[in-house]
This record gives structure tokens, sequence and C-alpha cells, in this order.
């Protein structure tokens, strides 16, 4: 038996029919690949609750989250990651680029069409369905 996975979070947010797109920075593992901005629950926190710190964090912005889209178990080789991914929407401020190479309001239903990171593919595609 492994260790168990590692829980992360990411955040669709949604703004008219357009949800925010996150490229990688150079800098981290999967560079360039496109995600749902988020990160790692801590300890002691609610999944919405990581997901707004972390958003807070990334793009400087506040979101409420609203209901969950899906979870991924994905295999990668520095370990096993559960991704719950939320769609969410903006309270306050604009998202802002701290450390993603880009960011990028995608119509949902286009949003397949991004080279994703693997535990974000079908994020996506379930997203393109739900229009």
């Amino acid at each position: 038996m492994g260790n168990a996975p590692l829980q992360v979070v990411g955040a669709a947010i949604r703004r008219g029919g357009a949800i925010l797109c996150a490229q990688r920075g150079p800098s981290k593992s999967l560079a360039g690949y496109w995600e749902f901005p988020g990160g790692k629950i801590e300890s002691g926190e609610t999944p919405e609750q990581a997901l707004q710190r972390e958003i807070k964090e990334e793009l400087l912005c506040d979101i409420e989250v609203d209901q969950k889209i899906c979870s991924i178990q994905q295999q990668y080789d520095f370990g096993t990651i559960e991704l719950t991914t939320f769609l969410c929407s903006l309270t306050s401020g604009e998202p802002s680029l701290t450390e993603h190479t880009q960011l990028r309001w995608i119509p949902q239903s286009k949003l397949a069409t991004l080279d994703w990171a693997p535990a974000d593919r079908k994020t996506a595609q379930n997203l393109a369905m739900m229009n």
C-alpha cells in the first residue's frame, strides 16, 4: 500500500459562459499544461476553505464555491493526487497572474481545446458538456 493520495482542490471559476483557465509556470511540475487553479488542502481545512485560500494566494481575488464537479485520482511520477474540482464564482477582485504563465477566460464549450494537465482533463470534458 502506498501513501494516501494527496488531496487537492481546483476552482472552475465561471463568469458569463466562460471559465478561467490557468497555464502552469515554467518552474512547476507539468509546466505549460493548463489547469484549474487551486492547491493542497491543509490539515483542518474543508475543501471549500482550502480553495478560497489558494485562490486568494494565487490569483489575489475572492471566490464563492458553488457545486462540486468531480473528483479524480491521478498517478504522477511524484505521487498520487486526488483532485476535486468545484464550480466557483468571483465575489471580489479580478484574477491576477502571480505564478501562472497566463490566465484565459475560455468559453465553456471550448474547454476541451486546451492542453490540460492529466488530472484536469476529465473536469474540462465534464464542464464542456454542462453548458
